[in-house]
């Protein structure tokens, strides 16, 4: 970017969270600046996971609310916490790997059409857009091209190709770029280890999330499984099922995301109690039961994949090492171990074996048995990595 350009982005003027949120976005901050003077009724957050689009749509969604509240800091704070008590703000995840239809009509389409509980605006936001069948995108589209005046619908998407085109064209694009290894470095200073979040930024692609879970104990178990088991398809010692581990790993990271999830909703129940309001307690908890045992699973499916892609990543590393190509490594921290695996290992097998993680991946995402996928993925490793 030209220094004119960087200069005049950085001066842009927006509140506290949406700019904490935008900081290395230049484009996503210019047009949230002119967002925010006259909210448009669809915005589509577009970019890579990771890139901060999810928090930037948070933020965003509390500045509309607080415009003509009757008390905007309280309006921008309910809209701010997960989940959020304002009623005016919400926020869709899907269950599983697509919304559900009835979710998408009920919580948005029958809804947006009424005036808001308090304030003069209402926000839908939907998460990972991208996971609504063809049947909710269309059935969004009314609501699109005939808002009420007051309503405003934000989409979130990593992948915006799988959303319909006649639903993109409806919506004002706030594009987010992913972040460089250099700005999540920075981001990260002081976190850990500097030489392990140098690699963590390196390793996490772009993505702020990733690399924060990985300067986690559960992040770095998780890493250090992932390593064991390429390491042990080098060596040809699969005996031990070291992709046992692994999946522990990810069991692991998705309970914790289910009691995550709980807790949240468990102080929101806490909070209807307190005002004797015992049928919302009652309500808030069993939709807390609920959502907790979708945060588990996707927690589980989601550590998993990045635990493949970590696996992946160091196969990547071996073959650069063999090709004399260190300066691209990932695992930066990790580079004695990565030269003593490459000795035993041709780059152009550490290659095929990287896809076959990637393929492994792919599989994954389709309901595959995770347990029987990741058995046969080492010894397809093995076979490879070893000229078996």
């Amino acid at each position: 970017m030209p220094e004119s350009a960087a200069v005049s982005t950085a001066a842009i003027e927006l509140p506290d969270s949406l700019a904490e949120t935008t900081a290395d976005q230049a484009s996503a901050r210019v047009a949230l600046a002119g967002a925010l003077k006259a909210p448009s009724h669809a915005y589509l957050f577009s970019g890579p996971a990771g890139s901060g689009k999810r928090a930037a749509a948070r933020a965003f969604a509390g500045e509309i609310l607080a415009l003509g509240a009757p008390d905007p800091e309280s309006a921008r704070r309910r809209a701010a916490a997960d989940p959020s008590p304002h009623p005016d703000l919400a926020w869709l995840r899907p269950p599983g790997a697509q919304h559900l239809v009835d979710d998408v009509r009920t919580r948005i389409i029958e809804a947006a059409p009424y005036r808001p509980f308090e304030g003069e605006h209402r926000v839908f936001v939907v998460e990972e857009a991208d996971a609504m069948a063809e049947e909710s995108q269309n059935a969004l589209l009314k609501t699109l091209e005939e808002p009420a005046p007051f309503a405003h619908i934000l989409l979130v998407s990593s992948q915006p190709s799988a959303l319909l085109e006649t639903v993109r064209s409806r919506c004002q694009v706030i594009a987010f770029a992913a972040l460089s290894p250099e700005a999540l470095e920075e981001r990260l200073a002081g976190t850990g280890d500097p030489a392990e979040v140098r690699s963590a930024a390196r390793l996490a692609g772009g993505d702020v999330e990733l690399a924060g879970l990985l300067l986690t104990d559960t992040g770095r178990e998780l890493r250090a499984h992932a390593e064991a088991f390429a390491r042990a398809a080098c060596a040809g010692e699969l005996d031990s099922a070291p992709w046992s581990g692994l999946l522990d790993a990810a069991e692991k990271r998705g309970i914790e995301a289910g009691e995550e999830v709980k807790d949240r909703f468990d102080a929101l129940a806490d909070q209807a109690k307190d005002a004797s309001d015992r049928r919302g307690e009652q309500r808030i908890r069993k939709e807390g039961t609920d959502a907790a045992k979708r945060a588990t699973r996707r927690g589980r499916n989601n550590a998993l994949d990045t635990g493949l892609a970590l696996v992946a990543s160091w196969l990547r590393d071996l073959a650069a090492v063999g090709d004399g190509a260190g300066g691209v490594v990932l695992n930066t921290d990790r580079e004695s171990a990565l030269s003593e695996d490459a000795d035993e290992v041709e780059p152009r097998r550490a290659r095929r074996a990287a896809e076959l993680v990637m393929d492994t991946r792919r599989r994954l995402s389709v309901n595959v048995s995770e347990e029987l996928a990741v058995e046969a993925l080492a010894f397809r490793l093995e076979a490879v990595l070893r000229g078996a």
